[in-house]
């Protein structure tokens, strides 16, 4: 396998976790579940933050990213808009 197929293979992997871990974390928070979606907001930054340092997302995409999230918690339930 080439170089840039591994590695587009490997960015793929890591955007579609990432969706999901995003995806998940706004249930709980539309649930109203403040603790788990703590949780899954401690772990997702983490991901954001990981996927940044390998270059499959900008540090500015990321930190932008990981704001709106954090907003989202802070209103518990009510996400502004939905990407």
């Amino acid at each position: 396998m080439r170089n840039s197929a591994a590695k587009q293979k490997r960015n793929r992997s890591t955007k579609s976790r990432l969706h999901t871990l995003e995806g998940n974390y706004l249930q709980l928070v539309d649930a109203g579940k403040k603790e788990d979606a703590a949780k899954a907001l401690k772990s997702i930054t983490s991901a954001f933050d990981k996927a940044a340092k390998a270059g499959v997302l900008h540090r500015a995409t990321a930190d932008r990213k990981k704001s709106r999230l954090a907003r989202w918690f802070a209103k518990t339930g009510q996400p502004a808009v939905q990407n």
